[in-house]
């Protein structure tokens, strides 16, 4: 009997793992806790840095997964891992066990929750809103205020819940100012008309093409970058979005007037994987994340005999990372049930 490989998310990662290792024989299962895979490339319009329509990478992972005898399962949550002499149960909510001889942890991210930053007025205010909620606009072809106008000038404020000592989350999500970039070009595309802002602590472009774009965002679109932290967002009696922050270039306070404000929320351990770590004792780091047994030469190795991760649950990563990672747990997984189970 071929061996049985149980992936946990059903996500980037967990779709190219496990499409991966059913080409190599093994009986393999996909559990995802939402009622469809793709994880949050559902949720995403274009890709940066080349603006790519994100159906089309979830298209490849669908096709990648079809026809290959992967049982997938869906609106399915685990709760816990328990080894035992030759293999691991995977205990879900519905009170199902399955057995496996290798698990693959692919439990991803979640978006950091902006009203936890209420300085800046998330849930507060009508036209505050995350960059989450903006690819939902680009989806449906319209930016558009509370009242159905376009606004006329809009402002990104980077690294929310990154880099902040204040909720406990020191690390950089990576993607927040490409991401920022990408959807300021886009505004500027979908409204010519309009101005807009973004508000950054420091420009941390370090992908293939990043940079071009953040030159591009300035030099053909006429994107104003400043660095400062907004501090603080009011409402007018005109329900106009009033910022205060600082250009700390110029050393000068700033006062300014939005119709929307756009918070690029950083990357947290998902609470499915929170919570598969706390009841299975899988070791996370200081940044909640899975802490592999070495980041350099074990990134994709638990603490747990037979137990592996794939992506974005062990650190912030970008699609092009996430699916290297995931064919990367692949080779320890074959590893595993050749030579060692």
């Amino acid at each position: 009997m071929s061996k049985h490989v149980v992936i946990i998310g059903g996500g980037v990662a967990g779709m190219e793992a496990a499409g991966q290792l059913s080409k190599f024989g093994y009986k393999v299962s996909l559990v995802e806790k939402e009622k469809t895979t793709g994880g949050h490339l559902n949720e995403w319009f274009k890709l940066f840095p080349d603006r790519r329509d994100s159906n089309e990478i979830k298209a490849y992972l669908e096709n990648f997964i079809s026809d290959k005898g992967i049982n997938i399962i869906t609106g399915t949550s685990v709760e816990k891992l328990a080894g035992y002499k030759n293999g691991l149960s995977i205990f879900t909510d519905g009170g199902q066990i399955l057995d496996a001889d290798a698990v693959v942890m692919a439990t991803g991210f979640d978006l950091f929750k902006s009203s936890r930053k209420e300085e800046y007025g998330y849930g507060i205010y009508d036209n505050v809103i995350t960059s989450a909620d903006l690819e939902g606009m680009f989806r449906k072809g319209k930016i558009s205020m509370l009242n159905g106008e376009s606004p006329k000038t809009v402002g990104l404020v980077h690294c929310v819940g990154s880099r902040d000592e204040k909720v406990g989350n020191l690390y950089c999500s990576k993607l927040c100012c490409v991401t920022a970039v990408k959807q300021a070009i886009e505004i500027r595309e979908y409204l010519p008309e309009s101005k807009v802002f973004c508000f950054y602590m420091d420009m941390r472009m370090g992908g293939a093409y990043y940079e071009e774009l953040y030159r591009e965002a300035q030099e053909e679109w006429g994107v104003n970058f400043i660095r400062g932290k907004v501090s603080e967002v009011s409402e007018s009696i005109n329900d106009k979005l009033i910022i205060k922050a600082e250009d700390t270039l110029t050393g000068r306070p700033l006062k300014m007037e939005l119709d929307m404000l756009v918070l690029m929320a950083g990357m947290e351990m998902s609470k499915g994987g929170k919570t598969i770590a706390d009841a299975s004792g899988l070791n996370t780091g200081d940044n909640r994340f899975f802490s592999p047994v070495d980041n350099h030469f074990g990134s994709n190795r638990s603490n747990l005999r037979g137990v592996f991760y794939a992506g974005t649950c062990t650190m912030p990563m970008n699609i092009t990372e996430t699916i290297s990672h995931a064919r990367a747990v692949v080779s320890d997984v074959v590893d595993f049930l050749n030579n060692h189970k």
